[in-house]
């Protein structure tokens, strides 16, 4: 039994290989962008909307309203990195129901480059936001003594994610290799069900924790001081 699609091997020329994690991620990756060229080929502007595309729009909005109860104002600038995650991570989970496909959440070598992009685009949005010097400045708040201490809890929340996500999507994924072996068929179709939600519940989880570490990056200090300025000249 493969503990990670990382050891299935279809090709090598030396040290360069594909395996079943490079060669899963890339279909689910063309597989999504194809989708997301199908369903909004034929969107229009006017007032006159087909059901689908209103539908589009409330799933859109919806996400929108999450990020923007997060703490993320302008939901627009961050919809995209946040709402790509989710779909990554949700399309792998519902692709566990196909036979022979090897979910690329399964292996801890995806999940750390999921982690790695949440790590690379917390300082990006932070910058982006506060400038290099105010995003810099927040390492060391409220005190100089926080600074290792938060330098320390960028890489602990990074490897926490990867091992969060890895843990969940593979078990869920072992247990029902294990019960289709031992069991009839029908209770592993009873458990697969269940771990369609649960890889559900994970890809929500983990967009909502990189959209709360993008908040606390982008968090300003700025509009606390100009509302200072205003009440003491009032």
């Amino acid at each position: 039994m493969r503990l990670s699609p990382d050891e299935l091997i279809y090709w090598q020329l030396g040290l360069f290989k594909i395996n079943a994690t490079i060669a899963f991620t890339w279909v689910l990756i063309i597989a999504l962008a194809l989708g997301a060229k199908f369903i909004t080929r034929n969107l229009s502007t006017n007032l006159h909307r087909s059901r689908w595309q209103n539908f589009l729009e409330i799933i859109v909005t919806g996400i929108g309203t999450q990020i923007e109860e997060v703490g993320l104002h302008d939901s627009k600038k961050y919809l995209p990195f946040l709402g790509t995650l989710f779909l990554f991570v949700a399309a792998a989970s519902i692709s566990t129901i196909i036979p022979g496909f090897e979910p690329p959440t399964g292996s801890l070598s995806t999940t750390v480059a999921l982690a790695l992009c949440v790590f690379i685009a917390v300082p990006l949005f932070g910058i982006t936001e506060q400038g290099i010097g105010g995003y810099l400045r927040s390492y060391a708040s409220p005190t100089i003594i926080m600074l290792p201490f938060n330098i320390i809890s960028e890489a602990s929340r990074t490897l926490a994610l990867a091992v969060r996500l890895f843990g969940n999507m593979m078990s869920g994924a072992m247990i029902i290799a294990i019960l289709l072996t031992i069991t009839p068929l029908v209770f592993p179709i009873v458990l697969t069900m269940l771990g369609l939600l649960t890889g559900m519940v994970q890809a929500y989880i983990f967009s909502i924790l990189a959209a709360v570490y993008i908040a606390a990056a982008t968090h300003s200090d700025k509009p606390k001081a100009l509302a200072t300025e205003k009440a003491t000249a009032d």
